[in-house]
């Protein structure tokens, strides 16, 4: 892991102390430089969940990917930092509320040595969702600009749940605090490259933060949205396309 590579990849330039305000704020230079995309799947390459080809693919190619890739990773570095960081199994929500099976998602427990009874939970592989860690072990609201989130308790697990300013909670994902290592998401990483049932096979999407909210490219939709503003358009063709991908994403298909 060659740290100061994935850092200029992250364009971070702060301090490397392993502790809470550092986690902060490589958690929010990655979101904001490191897409979540999964072009991968729709150009016939194979998505290899190990460090090395990680690397290769998010840092040297300046790429970005979907969970299992950017928070592999991301802990990797992490660890290289300091940090003690556990991969944990996540079952991810649907709009009834529905949470899918095991190892539908990759987030990350975090700890700092400095304060190694605070744990935290990270997350660069979840698309729009929250912007720095979260206390784990708080029960409390949690808010993030007009977001809010909220860890809750039930039963054998934890749910990630999410409320857009004086709306209703909303479930994002659920999952516990067993570890995990990459094998153990092989089996829904190939699912989710390969399934006509999976979401990600079903259309070609990028999306990153940025410091105004987010920007989107969803097939021929490019959307903006800013200080709570959103735009969206229709790209001519695919000449457009790969224009803004190389533009706004600093992605380069071939």
């Amino acid at each position: 892991m060659d740290v100061l590579q994935y850092l200029d990849r992250i364009d971070y330039r702060g301090s490397l102390e392993p502790n809470a305000g550092t986690l902060r704020a490589l958690q929010l230079a990655h979101l904001q430089t490191v897409p979540f995309e999964n072009l991968s799947i729709h150009s016939g390459e194979p998505i290899v969940l190990d460090d090395r080809a990680l690397f290769e693919k998010i840092v040297t190619r300046r790429r970005g990917g979907f969970c299992y890739e950017l928070n592999g990773l991301f802990a990797s570095m992490l660890t290289a930092l300091g940090f003690s960081v556990v991969k944990l199994s996540a079952r991810v929500a649907n709009a009834s509320g529905e949470f899918g099976p095991d190892f539908d998602h990759m987030t990350l427990m975090v700890t700092a040595p400095d304060a190694p009874q605070t744990r935290w939970l990270a997350d660069v592989g979840f698309g729009d969702c929250f912007n720095e860690p979260l206390l784990l072990d708080s029960r409390e609201a949690q808010q993030q600009g007009a977001r809010a989130y909220r860890i809750d308790a039930a039963e054998d697990h934890l749910v990630l749940m999410q409320r857009e300013g004086e709306g209703e909670w909303q479930p994002q994902y659920r999952f516990t605090l067993t570890p995990y290592e990459y094998a153990d998401y092989a089996a829904m990483c190939c699912y989710h490259q390969t399934s006509p049932q999976s979401h990600f096979t079903k259309a070609r999407v990028c999306t990153r933060t940025t410091p105004e909210g987010r920007i989107t490219l969803s097939e021929l939709r490019f959307i903006t949205t800013a200080n709570g503003e959103r735009d969206e358009r229709m790209l001519d063709d695919e000449s457009a396309y790969q224009s803004v991908l190389r533009e706004q994403f600093g992605i380069e298909m071939t």
